[in-house]
This record gives structure tokens, sequence and C-alpha cells, in this order.
């Protein structure tokens, strides 16, 4: 049995057709992270605390003001600058292996950002995030009231297994053999969770409607051909779709990717 059959899910249709099944990220694993995210934040706090007694000596009356603004302010903006420049992650999300996403896929917006932890405070009452874990059991998406609010949802992404590309690449000439050192620029420019995507176009192809696949090669095809040009002689026969094949066996040739990290 899958992972994935043994959690909750959520399916997301993109405009393209395609259909992407998504972990949703379960209580245990986002308390973990929260726990992991407190106590980097309480380090913080702690090497701050220098900088406060000083403060204290210089300024005495604002001995107590000082501490009690800086950790309500930082601890907003722990989460909301680590979700918006790690695309819905901070450290313990990361740790933990878990994402903020926009409920219907889309891209993540700063104002949903800074709405789910704005409602923080609401989540976290009584003690230790009652009020958000009761949200999150009450409904099959596992959002807490900050969730709702920010229309957002929370998912796990479970580490990759190195896939068999021969599945989709058997018995296909790769013209770009004929420039090892682009292909060799081109192992650079992609990394691991590009590979990881363009793997899955592949094995995805016949999910899409006819349609919808020549779009979305094309685009996916025009940015390859754009992040290390090729020359005309190797790539002017070759369709979107070929392109992407040639770029995904160059990427996977005799080398075993390392997982994201």
């Amino acid at each position: 049995m899958s992972p994935a059959a043994l959690q909750d899910t959520i399916t997301i249709r993109t405009p393209e057709g395609v259909r992407f099944q998504l972990i949703l990220a379960g209580p245990m694993r986002r308390l973990l992270a929260w726990a992991v995210d407190m106590g980097l934040f309480l380090a913080i706090i702690s090497t701050l605390g220098a900088l406060f007694r000083f403060t204290g000596a210089v300024l005495p009356g604002y001995t107590t003001a000082i501490p009690i603004l800086a950790i309500f302010l930082l601890n907003f903006a722990y989460n909301i600058v680590g979700e918006w420049y790690w695309s819905g992650q901070t450290p313990g999300k990361h740790l933990l292996r878990i994402r903020v996403m926009d409920v219907h896929g889309l891209r993540l917006h700063f104002s949903q950002i800074v709405m789910r932890n704005l409602m923080r405070t609401i989540d976290a009452l009584p003690v230790f995030y009652s009020v958000g874990l009761a949200a999150m059991l009450l409904n099959r998406k596992n959002q807490r009231l900050g969730d709702f609010a920010a229309n957002t949802i929370v998912v796990y992404t479970p580490k990759r297994e190195t896939p068999d590309v021969h599945q989709v690449l058997a018995g296909k000439y790769n013209s770009f053999r004929q420039a090892p050192h682009l292909e060799a620029r081109l192992r650079q420019k992609v990394s691991p969770e590009m590979a990881a995507i363009l793997v899955d176009l592949l094995f995805r192809r016949d999910e899409l409607n006819a349609d919808a696949r020549v779009a979305l090669y094309h685009e996916v095809a025009a940015f390859l051909r754009a992040l290390v040009p090729f020359p005309d002689t190797i790539t002017e026969s070759l369709s979107d779709e070929q392109y992407l094949r040639n770029t995904v066996d160059t990427l996977y040739r005799n080398r075993k990717l390392t997982e994201p990290s």
C-alpha cells in the first residue's frame, strides 16, 4: 500500500487538465514542525537577550517594553518571512517536509501568508494550538482557522525515489549527446526538483488531453531551450516533446539524482 493511501489526500485539477494528488500534512507532523520552529525562535530570542540587557542599561524605562514588543513582532516575522521567501516553508516545515499551498494549487500570495499567520493568535488558544487542532480534526482538508481565512492548505511531500525513466525513454535517440559540454551545463542548471517535474510530465503524458499536452510541452520546451541553447543543427528537427525527452535522458543518464534538499 502506498503512503498516500494511508493519509488524507486532496486532488487538484489545473486549467491545463492535469490532476495532482497531494498528501495533506496531518496534525502531528504540523505540530512537530511548529516545535522545531519554536525552538529556533527561542534560540533567536535568547541570542537577543544580551542586546535587551544592554538596552535596559541605557534606557531603564524600556527594559520591559522593548523585549515584549520585539518578541511579538519576531513571532509574526519569523513565519511570514519564512513562508514567503521559501515558498510556503519555514525551517521546521522544511525539516518535516511540509509546505503551505493555495487550496486550489495556485500561486501563494503574500496576503494569504499574512492572514494565516495573524490568525495564529486565535488558533493557539488556549494552549498549544488547541483551537487550531480542533479545527483541523473537524474538516477533511486538515485546515486550522488561519488556513480557512487564507484559503490555504498544508501538504506533505514524501521522499522521492529515483524514477525508472527507461519506461519513457527506451529506444529513443538523444541528439544532445553530440554536445557533451552542453549536456554538462544543462545538468548544472537543472535542479533535482525541476528534473523530477520534467519526468513527471512525461509519465503523465497520456493523462493530458491533446491540446493541453501540446500547449504545456511547448512552454516547458521553450523554457529549456532558453536555459541552455543547443546548436540549431541538433535541435531544429525536434518537436517539443522530443526536446523534453532529450533533456530528461541527459539529466538521468548514467547518473543518480540526489533527493532535493
